[in-house]
């Protein structure tokens, strides 16, 4: 009972493998990461010198973003972020594209008394926000957003890029070079299946280039979320059990670690990013669920299959990614205080 996608086994491989085969596809491909590299110098190039409109945001305004293709944790970021900001008695208005529209999904679920709007242009967005009541903006998968002003600059490298090439796309995995950390306010570093000593080690490289500060945060897997009933329990329940790891996100290997790292005999299902599931693969995954003691999905996948999941078929369970901060959490949540003025609530 296995089901995997194509596309991102052959991005890991041309992007991580030092096999001859794939360092001759890079090769191949440098031509195009020439041009993608001279399109993007030439558009960040525009903006500064005031060829293209910057627009200025009507509320205080933090976008978090990275400079690699997916799978950095840039969205539980922003989560904790827009969380952060409810703690001080703040509604945060969550602008993002809305590609796929699971993301918007996972926004709505995990901060509900946010404000989401979906919107390509961000300074469109503001102003529904604003009008919907939103106090401050927080800006998902923004970085490479030069249109727009911002107050603070949130750059998240994941820890687990450490082990692919820094070529830029298609080559390589990356958007901009490492020029554009001259950009950021603030560096996050995640980690997912990395060892914390890889973290450190990619936080001291960038302590070199930036002087914004920088913090380091894991993303483990600590809780599991009924899909339909909403019960919690903690991921230990897992060991020792037949687990479908099911997903249709840009880093399934991470997320299969960490339901391996369980103690479970975990067996692999994945689709392509942003997957639109069909009434075919929700009969397949409700099949699974029979058969094995627990279907585990991400919450990206949760919001596309709650709505549409067999009453009489065992509940998936969502796992939810647990952030604890193992370096500059109070720094990096002050830095974020910083950008907002106190507002006094009664």
């Amino acid at each position: 009972m296995s089901r995997r996608g194509d596309t991102h086994r052959v991005m890991r491989w041309l992007w991580t493998s030092r096999r001859a085969d794939a360092r001759l596809a890079r090769l191949a491909l440098l031509p195009v990461s020439g041009l993608w590299r001279v399109a993007v110098g030439a558009r960040r190039t525009a903006y500064r010198q005031g060829w293209l409109p910057v627009h200025d945001l009507p509320l205080p305004s933090v976008a978090v973003g990275n400079l690699t293709v997916g799978g950095s944790g840039k969205t539980p970021i922003a989560i904790w972020i827009a969380r952060h900001y409810v703690a001080r008695g703040l509604r945060p208005g969550i602008l993002l594209r809305g590609y796929g529209g699971d993301e918007t999904l996972v926004h709505q679920h995990s901060v509900p008394e946010a404000v989401v709007v979906a919107d390509p242009d961000r300074a469109a967005g503001a102003e529904r926000a604003l009008a919907r009541g939103a106090d401050v903006l927080v800006l998902d998968d923004a970085y490479q957003r030069l249109d727009v002003h911002r107050d603070l600059n949130v750059l998240v490298m994941s820890a687990e890029t450490t082990r692919a090439v820094r070529w830029p796309l298609p080559a390589g995995p990356w958007r901009e070079s490492w020029d554009a950390l001259d950009r950021a306010d603030a560096v996050v570093v995640t980690r997912k299946r990395a060892t914390a000593e890889a973290a450190r080690t990619l936080a001291g490289t960038l302590a070199e280039r930036v002087r914004a500060p920088i913090a380091i945060a894991h993303l483990g897997l600590g809780t599991l979320e009924g899909l339909v009933s909403g019960t919690r329990r903690p991921a230990s329940i897992l060991a020792g059990k037949r687990v479908v790891a099911a997903s249709g996100i840009a880093d399934p290997d991470a997320f299969v670690a960490q339901t391996k790292a369980t103690g479970a005999a975990v067996q692999v299902a994945t689709w392509k990013d942003h997957h639109d599931y069909r009434d075919e693969d929700v009969a397949w995954l409700a099949h699974a669920a029979r058969r094995a003691d627990h279907v585990v999905i991400t919450q990206k996948d949760a919001v596309k299959l709650r709505d549409r999941w067999p009453a009489a078929v065992p509940e998936p369970l969502v796992a939810l990614l647990d952030l604890s901060w193992e370096k500059g959490g109070e720094r990096f949540a002050a830095v974020l205080d910083a950008v907002v003025t106190p507002v006094d609530r009664l």
